[in-house]
């Protein structure tokens, strides 16, 4: 039975890959784009697998249309992708709130209000897997990127506790986090705050690679298309799907730092406990059976 697929960002980078590979393999979509005349090729080279439909990711109200539109013309969603989303480079300090504010309202704002309007209908099929297209940025910070991995780090903390909310409801969840793909995430979809001297070393190399002509990114989006249009069929998806081995080696490191510093401050963390604290009762207590997502 072919499967409907909800994808944001439709018509660009990644987002245009995967709705090609979903739509090669057999499956339908409903292409959710601000612009959605821009997948016209793609309705008539594959007729009646195709609905294109407008959807501004910061239009809460536009979404909620959107979503209802794409449940009455297939009758049900099984996979839903967030992958709009764009990105910003400078410092901290010399973003203006107009960028701040967009980038928080298109990649954080944006996945949530499109997965709390798609739930409803998830709840009631007892099924569906939600796809969040994270980033590398969602588990790693780095210079010039700090409101673009603000928005990130904040949708993997919000999908985290979800997919704990909806396990038992039978739907799935995965947090995707590319490194660098070749779409134009650092091209034409990059915008760029005004640049400040003192910042030159960290913020300003980072914006003068991306603006480098030469500068080529190792993922193939085609093989990332592939590999989600997989997944979506495996009985026991991974949470957190990291992809790119740029990615993968840059994450090994983040997290052996990290491993290091924890087991560093250990005693330090340890020795803020109450002195009538119990700690290893607190181990097996309810809480924690909680926030490890239920009963083993």
């Amino acid at each position: 039975m072919a499967k409907i697929w909800l994808i944001t960002g439709s018509t660009r980078g990644l987002g245009r890959s995967l709705t090609e590979a979903v739509l090669e393999k057999g499956d339908k979509v409903a292409g959710a784009a601000r612009k959605p005349e821009q997948l016209d090729d793609l309705a008539a080279k594959y007729p009646g697998q195709l609905f294109p439909i407008k959807m501004d990711v910061t239009d809460e109200q536009q979404i909620n249309e959107g979503v209802a539109a794409v449940i009455r013309h297939f009758g049900r969603i099984d996979v839903v992708v967030n992958n709009a989303g764009f990105g910003v480079t400078g410092a901290a300090e010399a973003f203006t709130k107009e960028q701040i504010t967009s980038q928080i309202e298109t990649n954080l704002y944006g996945p949530i209000y499109v997965t709390r309007a798609v739930l409803p209908q998830l709840r009631k099929q007892h099924s569906g897997h939600i796809l969040q297209i994270s980033s590398l940025g969602g588990r790693i910070g780095a210079p010039g990127l700090t409101i673009y991995q603000a928005a990130k780090f904040g949708l993997v903390g919000f999908s985290e506790g979800l997919s704990k909310e909806i396990a038992p409801l039978g739907i799935k969840l995965t947090i995707v986090e590319p490194g660098g793909f070749r779409t134009d995430w650092a091209g034409d979809s990059m915008s760029f705050a005004k640049p400040m001297e003192e910042y030159a070393s960290t913020v300003g190399a980072r914006e003068k690679l991306f603006k480098d002509p030469n500068f080529k990114l190792v993922g193939d989006p085609a093989k990332a298309a592939k590999v989600m249009v997989e997944l979506v069929d495996n009985p026991e998806p991974p949470l957190h799907l990291v992809l790119g081995s740029e990615a993968v080696a840059l994450l090994k490191k983040a997290e052996a730092v990290r491993r290091a510093e924890f087991e560093k401050w250990l005693p330090v963390s340890i020795s803020t406990d109450h002195d009538d604290s119990e700690s290893a009762r607190f181990l097996d207590s309810e809480l924690s059976q909680l926030i490890a997502g239920g009963k083993k």
